[in-house]
């Protein structure tokens, strides 16, 4: 219920009006584990990447792979990594900044169409994350891009190699949701919703602006969500096709959101973290008024990268849990909900840095290691 400020301010005044103040509603953090651990077995299916960052399958069963530093591949049934595929357009790679996530067409079968986010260098020796959409002619073992265009750049570029975001997922109406990063150096600018500084954004498959989003005063109309750090982690939630990403706090505070139409996630007004150099961030607290509090959040970090929910069959105890990988925790963790709220979390050691989770075809869990250059398959143990 929206109060007027004056009733926000005056405790007194709710009472006398018959209204009571509504609490902010409290974030979860180290859940128990599982009464029933998982039993797991890993297994490598390809290495010889180079800093892998996002991957989707294919229809004919070959995973296509982004690299951080400029490239795509193939990766075949049998594990065999590709040439580069030709055609992908120049990158910043620098720092956190290259090629980062890939997305195939809900029509990709038809069309052959995919989308990939990625730095892009900008005038003056700036870059930004940008987001664009191709055609992937497959020739044999590799292939390469046509008709690569650009549908949509984050603004305003920025002198730095850090936070890009950069997760892409479909909504259920066929829009698209852009995670972006406040690139460290613009911190402030993620409670500025007239740019795209630490944005959930949102668009139609050509760029242009959906109707629907929340074109709120002062807020750039392809702006969904503000006040976001670093997002590199995205899905929808099956049972309620709702968004939620993961992302990276400073020294503690990694986040699970659900960004909602034209609400304010905080960041760097609140957070459950301080700054590396040990000093507190924005005001110093965890929670205010107007401002959403995560889902679930981790105290020490373990630098959320990839987001999956679990559909499968494989695992029938998985159906409906979250999965996210944890870069400097090396690990995957399982998230298991009860309604909204998370109840149960299981890590997994993996000993290696998971920078994206997804679930394959098969119903096996598969993660990408960017310190190894590996994929990992993750299948119940017998």
């Amino acid at each position: 219920m929206f109060l007027p400020k004056a009733l926000r301010l005056a405790p007194a005044l709710l009472l006398a009006a018959g209204l009571t103040a509504q609490p902010v509603a409290a974030a979860i953090t180290d859940a128990p584990k599982p009464a029933q651990a998982s039993k797991i077995k890993v297994e490598t299916f390809a290495s010889g990447l180079e800093a892998p960052w996002g991957m989707q399958f294919l229809p004919d069963g070959r995973i296509l792979v982004t690299e951080r530093d400029g490239r795509m591949r193939l990766v075949s049934k049998d594990g065999k990594v590709s040439d580069p595929i030709a055609g992908v357009p120049a990158v910043a790679a620098e720092g956190q900044g290259g090629l980062l996530d890939v997305l195939l067409a809900p029509d990709f079968a038809d069309s052959a169409t995919i989308y990939f986010s990625y730095g892009e260098p900008r005038d003056g020796g700036k870059n930004g994350t940008s987001v664009a959409r191709a055609k992937l002619v497959l020739d044999g073992q590799g292939g390469h891009l046509e008709d690569v265009k650009v549908v949509f750049r984050q603004q305003p570029a920025a002198d730095s190699g850090h936070h890009f975001g950069s997760r892409l997922v479909w909504a259920p109406d066929g829009t698209l949701f852009i995670t972006t990063g406040e690139r460290n150096s613009l911190r402030q600018q993620a409670q500025n919703p007239a740019n795209d500084i630490g944005k959930v954004i949102r668009i139609n498959p050509d760029g242009t602006v959906p109707d629907d989003n929340p074109k709120l005063p002062g807020w750039a109309p392809e702006v969904w969500s503000i006040g976001h750090r670093n997002m590199q982690g995205a899905a929808l939630r099956p049972e309620t096709g709702q968004l939620y990403t993961v992302e990276h706090g400073p020294r503690g505070g990694d986040e699970l959101n659900r960004p909602e139409k034209g609400k304010n996630y905080g960041w760097p007004v609140i957070t459950y973290g301080i700054d590396y150099s040990g000093v507190p961030i924005g005001e110093g607290i965890k929670e205010k008024e107007g401002l959403e509090q995560p889902v679930y959040y981790w105290v020490p970090s373990i630098a959320t990268s990839g987001l999956a929910f679990y559909t499968g069959d494989l695992f029938p105890d998985w159906k409906g849990n979250a999965f996210v990988g944890g870069l400097a925790g090396a690990v995957v963790e399982r998230l298991v909900f009860d309604g909204d709220e998370v109840v149960a979390a299981e890590p997994f050691d993996m000993g290696k840095r998971i920078r994206d989770v997804r679930q394959g075809p098969d119903g096996a869990l598969w993660l990408l290691a960017d310190d190894t250059g590996e994929i990992l398959r993750v299948t119940a143990a017998g």
